[in-house]
């Protein structure tokens, strides 16, 4: 039989997996449990488009200005606006809303691909930012305040300040004093977090969400970690310093011009979950008691290092058994083999990512996982631990971004400057931007990733890239 989304699919579902992985809502289980059952059922025939009553996101007026209503009471947002090309939409209408062309902007150089493609759409400068080294565990961490203000300061005509918080790996920023030393020198913060949106519904123990810190626009992937479907999030802007009418423009031109009605039907019954008082507490308790379960129980386990942090949103879950010999992919195939699906590896790191649907029957499964592969490794003769090395950490050199362009072997690249962008997918987060020097080290990180069978976007199944000419 020919390979086909149809036969995997189904098949994929027929093995009772535990996801950890996105989205949040891990499955139709949650919808049933909360009564949406028959919505479900009709779900094709909810597929419509702009009929007589069914408002337009682009004039909204009616049942979809009420939901965005709703998520400006949720997130305490000046305005909200719905977006189902996922956050990459919102993120690059924002820049673009703050920016005019030529303008630098001052951007982590770990954000996600789509604010270097809004770099690339509005002809701006980047004027990078480099996120600390998580100690010990050798992954990117937080951008610290004093790094974004001595950038502020060296780049005063710079329009707006763009972090990802938390990051891929859920490692938050010092929002509030990032957004203070912003608005000091009269700049707009942009916040991708598109892994956080559930921080300002989570409650003690969790960091701080952007729209709580003060930042003035903020972008919520909603399907990462809540109820919504993949590709829905929500743009939250929280003050005057943006103006609404270019935003709204920007928005319309970006984002596409027949609007899924199935996703924003998602995004409603997201909504609505969210502000049903007694809903949300339980949700929230029981997601709340299950990652609590997995760091006691992962603790115990001999040989597994997980990354706790005060600055961790711990509804991800990093762990390592390096120290078992085994590398972050050999982790996660054997999980695979036990019906457990990750988000996320790099080198001996694999990150599972929690959600609104998460429980404690998955958490159980993926610790007895985690039990008896240790316990397996512990019997054989391993080669012993294996040195977390795969991360590439770099700065690289930036030159002018070429205007002619072609395809060249990746070995054969060294020292030439990169036209395209080298994106490992996930985590989206690219390795060189247009304008940036290949280097001996870059190319034997690519090649290492893509022996790996890691998707690595701007390498073509030849192992060619585009590079100045």
């Amino acid at each position: 039989m020919k390979k086909s989304l149809l036969n995997f699919l189904p098949e994929h579902a027929a093995l009772n997996p535990v996801s950890f992985h996105m989205p949040g809502h891990k499955g139709s289980q949650l919808y049933k449990k909360l009564g949406y059952g028959e919505i479900l059922d009709k779900l094709m025939d909810c597929d419509i488009t702009e009929i007589p009553g069914a408002d337009n996101l682009f004039q909204t007026e009616d049942v979809i200005l009420e939901i965005m209503e709703k998520y400006k009471k949720l997130y305490g947002s000046k305005k909200s606006y719905l977006l189902v090309n996922g956050s990459s939409v919102g993120l690059i209408a924002g820049i673009l809303s703050c920016t005019k062309r030529g303008d630098k902007v001052i951007m982590a150089r770990n954000s996600h691909k789509s604010i270097f493609n809004a770099m690339r759409l509005g002809g701006l400068d980047p004027v990078y930012l480099f996120p600390e080294i998580l100690e010990g565990h050798g992954i990117l961490g937080g951008i610290s305040p004093e790094e974004v203000k001595k950038l502020m300061d060296e780049n005063p005509d710079a329009g707006c300040v763009v972090l990802p918080s938390p990051n891929y790996y859920g490692i938050c920023s010092d929002i509030r004093a990032i957004a203070e030393a912003c608005h000091e020198r009269n700049k707009v913060l942009i916040v991708d977090q598109a892994h956080g949106a559930h921080l300002r519904f989570i409650g003690e123990g969790y960091p701080m969400s952007a729209e709580e810190g003060g930042a003035d626009i903020v972008i919520n992937s909603t399907h990462k970690t809540l109820a919504s479907w993949t590709q829905t999030a929500v743009m939250n802007v929280m003050s005057d310093r943006v103006d609404l009418n270019v935003i709204e423009d920007n928005l319309q031109i970006l984002e596409s011009s027949s609007p899924s009605y199935p996703l924003m039907l998602s995004l409603d019954i997201n909504a609505d979950i969210l502000l049903d008082e007694a809903k949300k507490e339980k949700l929230f308790g029981e997601w709340k008691e299950a990652v609590d379960m997995f760091y006691s129980a992962a603790g115990q386990i001999p040989g597994l290092k997980i990354i706790e942090d005060p600055m961790l949103d711990r509804t991800k879950l990093n762990m390592d058994m390096g120290y078992l010999g085994l590398t972050g992919n050999e982790l996660e195939g054997l999980l695979n083999e036990r019906g457990i699906f990750v988000e996320l590896v790099t080198g001996n790191i694999i990150m599972g990512m929690t959600g609104i649907g998460t429980t404690k029957e998955h958490v159980e499964r993926l610790v007895t996982a985690l039990r008896d592969i240790a316990s397996e490794r512990r019997t054989e003769d391993c080669a012993g631990a294996k040195e977390q090395s795969d991360i590439l950490t770099f700065k690289p050199e930036r030159a002018p971004v070429p205007e002619e362009k072609e395809s060249v072997l990746i070995d054969d690249c060294a020292g030439r400057v990169c036209a395209g962008s080298i994106i490992p997918y996930p985590p989206g987060i690219p390795l060189l931007c247009p304008g940036e020097v290949i280097t001996k080290e870059l190319i034997d990180y690519v090649k290492k990733l893509r022996s790996m069978g890691e998707k690595v976007i701007g390498v073509s199944s030849a192992g060619e890239i585009l590079v100045g000419k």
